[in-house]
């Protein structure tokens, strides 16, 4: 049974994390809030501060496993999303789907962003974890970040260039005590029909080769690294191919392993793309966790590689 904090008003106790995630998994958080200003993530880390309480931030809910145990803490919801445009810039709140940003953005005729379309999750994930794909990231549109330090409660802008931009990461995710309340854009002015014409192309893809069923997104990172082992590059052909591109995809070492399909309870890693692990209905986080360790496992042993883990996993203490 949900119930509220008296000490705080909006703050409930005991909310079940499963329905805030893609994943559908994870215990309760002992303490939920819906933050809609700043303001109000403000006196929410104030809360936390002051019960000594560890905080997590969410956004959509996609690219992150909560503990079947839950959080014993603080799960901030941020929903600031306002947006506007100007100049060829989009300046958008951290809380907004990312689609309805890539969405203003052909509206308003602005080329850039449509390898985008069809990421789940918000604007303020996407700028956290440096989301890419099709060559593409955000690191190169974003322009400056505004964030709260959790430390001194305090509001400050990051240049793009002191973000520590990097392959799924940036200084967001090193760094927890920042938080991001919204960023500007900065895209090129672009062509009705080109863009609208990338757009279908980027979302068939997805369509066609991501798995339907519940998940994370990609679990875990792509590796930027060449092999240079002989016998590898004979048995696997298709690294030599990787190798000109200096970036390996974690699905096919994972497949390669023998992997593809593999289940643990009702956690699988898909038969369709096999760097998603996927939920087939009762999934809980301690199967996803068993198939994660395999697949590090397995790749490890076969080709020497250690694979790193894209999605955010949120243990029961932070």
């Amino acid at each position: 049974m949900v119930k509220k904090s008296s000490n705080l008003q909006g703050i409930k106790k005991n909310v079940s994390l499963a329905k805030y995630t893609t994943y559908r998994i994870g215990g309760k958080a002992r303490y939920f809030f819906m933050a809609k200003t700043k303001q109000d993530l403000i006196k929410a880390i104030e809360f936390a501060k002051e019960k000594k309480l560890p905080v997590f931030v969410l956004g959509g809910g996609s690219n992150v496993l909560f503990d079947d145990k839950g959080f014993e803490g603080l799960v901030i919801k941020f929903q600031v999303s306002s947006f506007k445009f100007q100049d060829s810039k989009i300046y958008a709140g951290a809380g907004i789907k990312l689609k309805k940003i890539v969405q203003f953005a052909q509206k308003k005729l602005l080329t850039g962003l449509e390898w985008a379309n069809g990421i789940p999750g918000t604007f303020g994930g996407a700028i956290y974890g440096n989301a890419q794909a099709f060559l593409r990231r955000m690191s190169d549109f974003v322009e400056s970040v505004e964030v709260l330090d959790k430390k001194t409660l305090k509001i400050k802008n990051i240049l793009a260039k002191n973000c520590k931009f990097k392959t799924k990461n940036s200084v967001f995710k090193r760094d927890k005590n920042l938080i991001i309340v919204s960023a500007v854009l900065r895209l090129g002015k672009g062509n009705k029909k080109e863009i609208k014409e990338k757009m279908k192309e980027f979302l068939e893809y997805r369509k066609i080769r991501h798995p339907k069923l519940l998940s994370a997104g990609s679990v875990f990172i792509n590796k930027e690294i060449k092999i240079k082992n002989k016998k590898l590059l004979k048995k696997f052909p298709e690294l030599i191919e990787f190798n000109e591109k200096d970036t390996i995809p974690s699905a096919y070492l994972i497949e390669k392993s023998g992997l593809k399909g593999n289940k643990i309870g009702r956690a699988q890693i898909s038969e369709k793309h096999a760097n998603f692990i996927v939920n087939l209905g009762g999934a809980k986080a301690k199967d996803v966790l068993a198939l994660i360790k395999l697949a590090k496992k397995r790749v490890k042993a076969n080709f020497g590689i250690e694979l790193e883990e894209e999605i955010q996993i949120v243990t029961r203490n932070l």
